[in-house]
């Protein structure tokens, strides 16, 4: 598994990690069991949110890690209506009462919201000081947003941005990724299959994935994860709550595509016109 360090961090993880999102509408047992295999396979970037299940995903994660913590690198997040300086305090806390930890590696605001941005970042930096998280992110962040979290907290403190990322959203490529990279601040995509989008095998650019995926004893599915995590600083985490699946995008992170191959997937699915506001789900 190719591993990374994560933005400001100093933390190597694995450039796939773990997602949970509707983890909580799967079968409790084999979610637990995913979460287990992807840490057997080296794939310990666990990302979670107190929103996910409206903090039952952070129980599921919990059981799954329980006897394990420290081989995990456990990020969570807080909600943008709970992120006041006090609430952004008092949400990481419930989190770690829900995860039956002491800390986490990463804790980031869900997404923009109406409380200022100061506040949450002042809890942040408070929770740092306390212990209860090494570094801090923020997620669904356009530029101007990371250029107004840059201005509060200086430089080296934003260790990611989590935002949608896939093989026909491709947004952030203009200037999100170009914006991370010169800031040091790593990029984790989120939903890299697209939400039950994924490329059909007898489209265009299923096809595609299919040859290139044959030609180096792979999947499509891994060929679209080593698509996504070719550049320096970025990250991926699917979920999956079905174990063998999760052995499979593992997979990607061994995965070394070609120049070749990188030039026709980009033909297959191309990098379209800059949206008026960044893409989300």
């Amino acid at each position: 598994m190719r591993r990374a360090v994560l933005g400001s961090t100093g933390v190597q993880v694995p450039v796939v990690g773990q997602g949970t999102w509707q983890m909580e509408q799967d079968d409790r047992a084999s979610a637990v069991a995913a979460i287990r295999a992807a840490l057997d396979v080296g794939m310990n970037h666990v990302d979670t949110a107190e929103l996910y299940g409206a903090g039952r995903v952070e129980e599921i994660v919990a059981e799954a890690i329980a006897g394990r913590r420290h081989e995990v690198f456990l990020v969570s997040k807080v909600l943008p209506d709970h992120a006041t300086r006090r609430g952004t305090v008092q949400a990481c806390e419930q989190s770690l009462q829900r995860l039956k930890t002491d800390h986490l590696d990463l804790y980031l605001l869900h997404w923009p919201g109406e409380h200022p941005l100061r506040g949450t970042i002042e809890a942040f930096e408070q929770l740092v000081k306390d212990g209860k998280i090494r570094a801090w992110g923020v997620s669904n962040f356009d530029v101007a947003e990371l250029e107004e979290a840059l201005t509060i907290a200086g430089p080296g403190r934003i260790a990611c941005n989590q935002v949608l990322y896939h093989l026909k959203e491709r947004a952030i490529e203009h200037a999100v990724i170009p914006w991370c990279q010169k800031h040091g601040v790593a990029v984790v995509g989120y939903s890299p299959f697209g939400s039950g989008d994924f490329p059909s095998e007898r489209s265009a650019g299923g096809k595609v994935l299919q040859r290139i995926a044959d030609a180096h004893g792979a999947t499509p599915r891994q060929v679209a994860l080593s698509f996504l995590v070719r550049d320096e600083g970025v990250f991926t985490i699917p979920k999956s709550s079905n174990a063998e699946r999760v052995r499979e995008n593992a997979g990607a992170g061994e995965l070394r595509l070609s120049d070749d191959d990188v030039a026709e997937i980009d033909r297959a699915f191309p990098l379209r016109k800059p949206p008026r506001t960044l893409p989300v789900i």
